[in-house]
């Protein structure tokens, strides 16, 4: 029987269960340079309010997706970074692209015309959801970065919007 997949507003009530979803991520060694979760307030601080969503299956949080600016210079404004992390449980059940299709969504109603996701090339299954949701490859940072003493490479992606942004 299938179970009816919700998407609401992220409340700060919700912290614990974002954040061991955002843990079981790190854990992966494929879905950031982070080695551990930041603490509700750092976190809070770095993530627009406005473009914060999680997936409920039964009251419980089976995914979350936010964006966070990429600068804090006012030209780039419109421009955000997308933070998208399934439970282990509910991938591959469209969980991925419920959120971030409404991701996009608030994203547009909040002016924000480019959002960019950088993605590790391993991440093989978040490259075809961004991909699928009209994400376009735009490079790859070779190794930007040492995760635990290995050095990363970073594929960068961005999707413009066709709604914002342009005039």
């Amino acid at each position: 029987m299938n179970k009816t997949i919700s998407i609401t507003k992220m409340q700060k009530e919700d912290w614990q269960e974002v954040k061991d979803i955002y843990l079981s991520g790190i854990k992966t060694g494929h879905a950031t340079f982070q080695e551990d979760a930041p603490s509700w307030k750092e976190w809070d601080k770095s993530h627009l309010e406005e473009c914060r969503i999680v997936a409920r299956m039964d009251e419980k949080v089976i995914g979350w997706a936010a964006l966070s600016p990429i600068s804090s210079r006012c030209v780039y404004g419109g421009v955000a970074e997308v933070s998208i992390y399934i439970d282990e449980l509910a991938r591959g059940k469209r969980v991925g692209s419920s959120l971030l299709q409404e991701l996009i969504q608030k994203s547009e109603l909040a002016g924000i015309w480019t959002l960019q996701a950088s993605l590790f090339p391993e991440n093989e299954a978040s490259m075809i959801l961004h991909k699928k949701a009209g994400f376009k490859v735009v490079g790859t940072r070779e190794r930007i970065g040492k995760l635990k003493g290995i050095w990363r490479d970073v594929i960068l992606l961005e999707r413009r919007s066709d709604k914002v942004g342009i005039e």
